[in-house]
């Protein structure tokens, strides 16, 4: 008895030892060597040198067969799972394309009010209008000439990087 237990062990170990096998992609190099690995072959690989892809969803077509018996449903094919990924896959970056342009369009419109802000600032700079501001203390200061100056200058580099 105790040698069957160590024979169906010894089988069981075996096979689960296998199935990592059963995953391996086999190719053609561009030397026209065969390639065995566990990772797919580099890129620009052409589709008729490589010779074996692992198809992992053999391996979970008896769970979906089972779920799907459960419930009444009829089995997808792999081929069927595929086109519908591609669509999500395809929609998940029409989404990010579209999310990307909003936040460009949202950074264009910041700018040009920035400009538009920074010009009515250098006019009102420029006419000589009084300016008072407040300090860090909470005063008030009336700017001298050194200081419409200082602000002329600043407003002007804001002009140039805002106004393109």
């Amino acid at each position: 008895m105790p040698r069957l237990s160590v024979v169906v062990l010894s089988a069981l170990l075996g096979a689960c030892l296998a199935l990592p096998a059963a995953a391996q992609w086999k190719w053609r190099d561009k030397t026209g060597h065969i390639q065995y690995s566990d990772l797919p072959p580099p890129a620009g690989t052409p589709d008729q040198d490589i010779l074996h892809r692992p198809n992992t969803l053999q391996r979970r077509t008896p769970m979906v067969a089972a779920s799907a018996a459960a419930s009444g449903a009829s089995v997808v094919s792999a081929k069927a799972v595929e086109p519908e990924l591609e669509a999500k896959r395809k929609k998940a970056e029409q989404e990010n394309a579209e999310k990307d342009k909003a936040e460009q369009a949202k950074l264009v419109a910041a700018k040009a009010d920035s400009c538009a802000r920074a010009k009515g600032y250098l006019r009102t700079l420029d006419d000589g209008v009084r300016i008072a501001r407040t300090d860090a203390k909470g005063e008030r200061e009336i700017l001298d000439d050194k200081g419409r100056a200082d602000e002329a200058r600043r407003t002007r580099e804001i002009i140039a990087a805002d106004c393109k």
